[in-house]
């Protein structure tokens, strides 16, 4: 006579043949390109560049004035 076959008292989730999945996917991708957006960040950089000497050219004087002010305020 045979031993008889053993029965799972719990049954598996639907989620655990799952499990290993988003592994697998990043394994089968290959790696990534980590060199980002370069083009976006050289046109925020040149126009950051372009409105900070806008304002400088505008409003330095005056902007100068309220830096110096406020310095002295906090030094008493």
């Amino acid at each position: 006579m045979t031993a008889p076959i053993p029965v799972p008292t719990v049954a598996p989730t639907l989620e655990e043949p799952m499990r290993p999945l988003p592994t697998l996917i990043t394994r089968l991708r290959g790696p990534r390109d980590e060199r980002g957006d370069v083009p976006g960040w050289v046109l925020i950089t040149v126009m950051t560049a372009g409105l900070v000497a806008g304002l400088w050219a505008i409003a330095g004087s005056q902007l100068g004035a309220m830096l110096r002010e406020a310095l002295a305020s906090v030094a008493g």
